[in-house]
């Protein structure tokens, strides 16, 4: 029997979006540890077929419990599934998510989410010096039919140090350098689920190598590691 989705696992999360408290949560536990059990093995299976194509040394499941400490929004459990899958570095950058929410609000997402200052610097000094390789690999058919465009922060006009009319300031301007591909549910409850995301994570491969060179070597392009 084939690995996927189960629906229940939406079932579930469209339930305790009415019913978001302890108590309710505590009485359906049983059931919640069956179905993420489930869709453990769903990332798992994921994390497998990565590994196939390339070297990914960790997989990270979130917990359904919510840190509401600083949100105004008490609900005390997540209402989605997610899961990261880390390359390894340092030689490797970038990673990958899996989202799972009812309602058509599923998604991968790949790319830098959050960029450290020095890597985040050196990004936009490779754009500033040649955007010829990245707009190649946004602009090539295949690639931007799965992926599209970048999305994520951007600043308003131009970072510190930068120039506001640099013919590549749209890619420079950017603090996320993402991709995302939303899934119906319908989708997501179907047997090729995980074949397509693996497919479209495979797909990143020429953006994750150009940005793995980038960021593991110096303008120069002398190695850094």
């Amino acid at each position: 029997m084939s690995v996927q989705v189960p629906k229940e696992a939406l079932e579930f999360f469209k339930k305790l979006e009415k019913n978001n408290d302890r108590d309710w949560f505590n009485e359906h536990k049983t059931e919640f540890k069956k179905i993420e059990k489930n869709v453990k093995a769903v990332y798992n299976t994921v994390l497998k077929s990565l590994n196939e194509h390339d070297e990914v040394d960790k997989l990270k499941m979130f917990r359904i419990y919510r840190d509401v400490r600083f949100s105004k929004d008490k609900s005390p459990y997540k209402t989605h599934f997610g899961g990261s899958f880390h390359r390894t570095k340092p030689k490797l950058r970038g990673g990958y998510y899996l989202h799972i929410q009812p309602n058509n609000e599923s998604f991968i997402a790949t790319g830098f989410w959050e960029p450290a200052p020095t890597d985040l610097l050196r990004i936009r000094k490779e754009f500033e010096m040649d955007d010829t390789e990245i707009r190649a690999i946004l602009k090539d058919k295949t690639f931007n039919s799965i992926w599209g465009n970048f999305v994520g922060d951007e600043v308003k006009t131009a970072p510190k140090g930068f120039s506001k009319d640099h013919k590549a300031i749209d890619l420079i301007k950017k603090k996320q350098y993402i991709f995302i591909k939303k899934y119906t549910d319908s989708q997501v409850l179907s047997d090729g689920f995980i074949d397509d995301v693996n497919k479209s994570f495979k797909a990143i491969r020429p953006y994750f190598n150009y940005m793995s060179e980038v960021l593991t070597t110096d303008l120069n392009g002398v190695s850094l590691i």
